[in-house]
């Protein structure tokens, strides 16, 4: 299992923008990979999955959809979380992780033990 790291967050206004890295110990290639956010006091929360392999098929929760975009460089071991036009209910830690399996990242992140740091995303009205 790759240990990941996460960067990049940030204190923005509405409607900025901020791009968050995953960056893995090891190949990634073949895993698929979600950013998952965290709000104060709250369960984490799915944002967005990518399959693995480059080119692989993405899929976000409502919320994101349109403004955020998943991505990854398997040449960096990085994946990547692209938001745009930032809203005050983004603010969480955002958190990375990666499975061979694409299910075990969109249905049963939650069973996960292993999770880094994060990074903070703070977006003011």
């Amino acid at each position: 299992q790759v240990q990941l790291v996460e960067s990049g967050g940030g204190s923005v206004e509405t409607g900025g923008s901020l791009t968050l890295s995953c960056v893995a110990s090891g190949a990634i290639d073949t895993y698929a990979a979600g950013w998952f956010r965290q709000f104060p006091g709250k369960e984490r929360e799915f944002v967005a999955s990518i399959s693995r392999y480059s080119g692989g098929s993405t899929y976000y929760t409502d919320s994101v959809k349109g403004r955020f975009t998943i991505s990854r460089s398997n040449s960096k071991n990085t994946v990547y979380l692209q938001m745009n036009n930032l809203k005050p209910e983004d603010t969480a830690v955002y958190y990375c992780n990666a499975d061979p399996k694409l299910h075990n990242i969109i249905q049963e992140f939650r069973n996960r033990r292993s999770w880094g740091l994060g990074t903070q995303v703070t977006v003011s009205s």
